[in-house]
């Protein structure tokens, strides 16, 4: 791999711009004190290849064309108003204070947001309330407020490796507070992907989660 070019986009203010972030050899950079208001953002680019140091997105629409995997640089942005399309797996949105001490670490926060044209697999929404968010229908399914319904989730008839994955995932031992944040409020899944890795059908898991109020799918 050659060496990358760094595009810096930072220290100003757009309006109904179109930005393409798909340069494979380019390292994107996104802030600090950058504000996009009705901007469309096209994503075609591995999560390594993407940093966000502190920006602010208003009623701006994130076109993925390739999966975002494991991005943790939306907990240093705050998005309000935004619409994702695409697939994005592993990727945590809004405040998770704990996460870094840096400033823009404090300005992450998620309202009013527009998941439903996304598929989300793994993905977690820290802060604020998840009810002013629109997640993904079936196939996909999202746990509000995990954490507070731990006893409900335990007693769920999960497919046997999803739900010990998903009880580890919420443990609060205090060893484990880094990884497992108090400030999750919201755990979003794809059924087709973890129905083939516990190696079980996806109506297994609408079967497990139609009485629950507090999953929405």
């Amino acid at each position: 791999m050659g060496w990358l070019t760094n595009v810096l986009i930072e220290d100003k203010t757009s309006e109904n711009e179109r930005l393409e972030l798909t340069d494979k050899d380019s390292l994107y950079f996104l802030g600090p004190n950058l504000t996009l208001r009705n901007c469309t953002v096209v994503l075609k680019l591995p999560a390594r290849r993407l940093r966000i140091l502190g920006a602010r997105f208003i009623n701006c629409t994130f076109e993925v064309k390739q999966e975002l995997i494991n991005h943790q640089d939306w907990i240093r942005a705050a998005l309000k108003g935004c619409w994702f399309k695409g697939r994005l797996s592993g990727c945590d949105f809004g405040h998770w204070p704990e996460y870094g001490k840096e400033p823009e670490y404090q300005l992450g926060s998620i309202e009013d947001c527009d998941f439903s044209e996304a598929r989300l697999d793994h993905c977690r929404f820290h802060g604020n309330d998840p009810r002013s968010l629109r997640f993904p229908k079936w196939p996909g399914f999202t746990i509000l407020d995990p954490i507070r319904h731990i006893a409900e989730l335990r007693d769920l008839a999960w497919p046997e490796r999803f739900g010990s994955s998903l009880l580890s995932l919420l443990d609060q031992s205090p060893e484990n507070l880094y990884k497992h944040p108090r400030s999750t409020m919201a755990l979003s899944f794809y059924a087709p992907v973890e129905a083939k890795k516990s190696g079980t059908a996806e109506e297994a898991f609408k079967a497990a989660i139609a009485k629950c109020d507090f999953i929405v799918s």
